[in-house]
């Protein structure tokens, strides 16, 4: 039957520095490592209804103009 002193435990004491920095590259690698997809959220952008010339109010037709630069 198996102890705890059998298990393959790494302490830092012990290692080389090429082991420990190893070790140590894996543990950071493995904690950056995403664990599933991130869900997007199920909203839908907002989108105005464009208007046609022959739809739009004069007070609307000279906003227009406005940001156009012209007038």
């Amino acid at each position: 039957m198996a102890t705890i002193d059998d298990l393959p435990v790494q302490n830092f004491a012990d290692l080389s520095q090429e082991e420990a920095f190893e070790l140590l590259r894996q543990i950071r690698l493995s904690r950056r490592t995403s664990k599933g997809k991130k869900k997007r959220s199920s909203s839908k952008p907002k989108t105005t209804k464009p208007l046609k010339p022959a739809e739009m109010t004069p007070e609307q037709a000279a906003q227009l103009l406005k940001l156009l630069g012209g007038a």
